[in-house]
């Protein structure tokens, strides 16, 4: 009689230059969104847990930002805590980009990656294969092969599409401990809903601004109350903080039109979220050069 195949149990974090599809795989592979998007760099600012149930194990992913050259306080913030994940998971899982060269930025994170988990096994995720043609799909995985090294499994995928989600869950979790399971089956993050709240705000203020301005807002959620007599509904104050006047300008937009635009995206998703209708109030505050002062930044959580 075979003998069942172990349970392996662990946890995961996917590395990579920002914007290289690191939380929309992660969404994919949890089968739910628990880590906004963005086509912006520096989307994800600390680590999200998210976890994946599979009846061979279960698989914890730590979703982080994107490791750089920080430019500000807030930059280096962020590089030490996905420094300090690097080296408490079990597997790492390395993002390329099916369409994008490997170039300086991949080889100075993977260096970066090896001084702090030198013994950690880590696989090769060529991402985004629906948006690039089969042959550059191809080339891309021997270049990542052949950067890694032997030891190192190389997996195609479209978090988007689909293609591709399932086997990297296989390779995965091969690659984690034998262990327990660490979650309930119907857990699928361990992040609060104020905090999953947010970043869904957060992601809709994204949406449509300027290259200098996405690094400039943070959200913070001043009260969550249900409305009196109504168990059906929720009211939502909130915060959007940017760095100078002219930026909260733009986040409010010609008369108001996008913050009512930022407030009608965000609504829905909070909604889906909490399974409850939303009334939802946003303001925008200056907090001057918030990014570059630690009293500011420890206020805001980082």
């Amino acid at each position: 009689m075979t003998e069942p195949a172990p349970y392996r149990s662990g946890f995961v974090s996917f590395v990579g230059r920002p914007n290289t599809g690191k939380s929309t795989l992660t969404n994919a592979l949890v089968g739910e969104k628990i880590a906004i998007t963005s086509n912006r760099p520096q989307t994800t600012r600390h680590t999200i847990r998210g976890i994946v149930h599979r009846s061979d194990g279960q698989i914890i992913i730590v979703d982080t930002p994107g490791l750089h050259r920080p430019r500000t306080l807030l930059g280096e913030r962020l590089n030490a805590l996905v420094e300090d994940t690097y080296s408490d998971v079990d597997v790492i899982g390395m993002c390329f980009p099916a369409g994008e060269k490997i170039g300086p930025g991949d080889k100075w994170i993977l260096g970066r990656v090896r001084e702090l988990a030198p013994k950690t096994p880590m696989v090769g995720i060529v991402t985004k294969i629906d948006a690039a043609p089969q042959q550059a799909v191809a080339e891309q995985l021997l270049a990542v092969s052949e950067l890694l090294g032997p030891a190192a499994e190389v997996v195609p995928v479209s978090a988007t599409s689909g293609q591709q989600v399932d086997i990297v869950g296989d390779v995965l979790v091969s690659q984690l401990p034998e262990g327990p399971q660490f979650y309930p089956d119907d857990a699928i993050t361990d992040e609060p809903d104020e905090t999953r709240i947010a970043e869904l705000i957060r992601e809709a203020a994204l949406e449509g601004v300027r290259d200098e301005l996405p690094h400039s807002i943070a959200v913070v959620i001043d009260e969550i109350l249900p409305r009196e007599g109504r168990d059906d509904l929720l009211d939502v104050h909130a915060s959007l903080i940017v760095e100078r006047e002219s930026q909260k300008a733009i986040v409010i937009g010609k008369k108001g039109s996008r913050m009512r635009d930022v407030g009608s995206r965000a609504r829905q998703g909070i909604a889906e979220l909490l399974g409850k209708k939303i009334f939802l109030d946003l303001h925008v505050k200056v907090l001057k050069d918030w990014q570059r002062d630690p009293r500011y930044l420890g206020r805001l959580g980082f």
